[in-house]
């Protein structure tokens, strides 16, 4: 049986070789999808991580005069022991200060490491060295011209105490950032004495895992409001979504047309042959015989082609990964079981209709020459 099987591929090399490429480019792409699956959603968070938080925390309770109080001292502490201590939270503190001709610029205390790393988006020509004292502040470009339009030091004053500041960058964002003026949280809260009343958080994971992140954090810190950032949720769960099917329905595409091209190579097979199967039946094999042949040849076929695919495939995927992401991605040889499977389901399907045909074939019509 096997040796019929490979001289019934040895001498019909081309068709052979025709179905063989069908599966490997379909198991290949189906390899290369499902490596990608998992990276591609994890990359694309961490690149959703570079616009900001998808979590704000806010200050609850109102003071006499109707302002937010402070968040507790502890609440970044609280924050990390809830999501894990790779979440980046940023406290913010804010206090409206006058310059020296009245003119009034809101003025942000926090964490420029912090800051730093959860807004790469932000457009800045230089950060502070985020020391406390050094009188360092990362002004907005519309807060620039009312604060220090030819970039030299300026004074602030906030209920009568007066701060002395130098410009060491500019800030750009298109958006309310670009009014304000930022200075590190111990200078500043040593300057006003206002503790912050924010703090943006990045939580990594799902929608849904954001979703249980966020009553966590309604757990730990029950005096504040947990805030999505619904822009940054609802875009990332969208990119996703598009992204899974744009995957789903490139692979469905190659998959069926490579089953098309399968099928259209076994159904020539079958007239092509249709001799060599007469004289089989001839000399007396099965129907079954017959047709478990013609289905082992093309289950052949779906196991070499899944072999060879799976291996492009990890280099196409690593590629893909490697070209868009600048990140490699991770083989996963788990997917090795499906892909065979899926290669072998594709191609006894592809051969049902060949296997049809072959039914149809009457010995003594065939060797007759009609």
């Amino acid at each position: 049986f096997m040796r019929m099987l490979l001289r019934a591929a040895a001498l019909r090399r081309g068709r052979a070789a025709s179905a063989l490429l069908a599966m490997i480019v379909a198991a290949a792409v189906a390899t290369a999808m499902m490596n990608l699956y998992v990276d591609v959603q994890a990359k694309l968070r961490t690149e959703f991580r570079n616009y900001g938080a998808n979590v704000v925390v806010v200050a609850r309770n109102q003071d006499d005069n109707g302002d937010a109080t402070s968040l507790p001292r502890d609440a970044i502490s609280k924050i990390e022991s809830a999501l894990g201590p790779k979440t980046l939270a940023v406290p913010f503190a804010y206090a409206v200060a006058r310059t020296n001709d009245g003119r009034s610029v809101v003025v942000v205390g926090t964490d420029f490491t912090r800051a730093r790393q959860l807004n790469h988006w932000w457009n800045v020509t230089h950060w502070p060295d985020g020391s406390a004292g050094s009188g360092q502040a990362l002004v907005g470009m519309r807060a620039a011209t009312v604060v220090t339009p030819k970039r030299q030091p300026f004074d602030l004053t906030f209920q009568g105490k007066t701060i002395h500041l130098a410009p060491a960058g500019l800030l750009q964002t298109g958006a309310a950032e670009d009014s304000r003026v930022y200075l590190d949280q111990t200078e500043f809260q040593t300057w006003t004495g206002v503790s912050p009343t924010t703090i943006e958080v990045a939580v990594n994971g799902s929608s849904e895992e954001i979703q249980q992140g966020m009553k966590q954090l309604a757990t730990a810190l029950p005096t504040a409001d947990i805030r999505p950032v619904r822009q940054i949720m609802e875009g990332e769960a969208n990119v996703l979504n598009k992204t899974r099917a744009t995957l789903y329905a490139s692979a469905t595409l190659v998959v069926l047309t490579s089953a098309l091209c399968v099928l259209a190579t076994l159904i020539g097979w079958v007239f092509d042959r249709r001799r060599d199967f007469a004289i089989m039946k001839a000399l007396g094999a099965s129907e079954r015989l017959v047709n478990g042949f013609f289905a082992a040849e093309a289950a052949a076929l779906g196991v070499v082609g899944a072999i060879l695919g799976f291996f492009i495939g990890i280099g196409v995927a690593a590629w893909i990964g490697r070209v868009n992401f600048h990140a490699p991605v991770v083989p996963r040889f788990s997917v090795f079981p499906y892909v065979l499977a899926g290669s072998i389901a594709v191609a006894l399907i592809s051969a049902v209709l060949p296997i049809g045909l072959l039914r149809r074939v009457q010995p003594a019509i065939i060797l007759r020459g009609e």
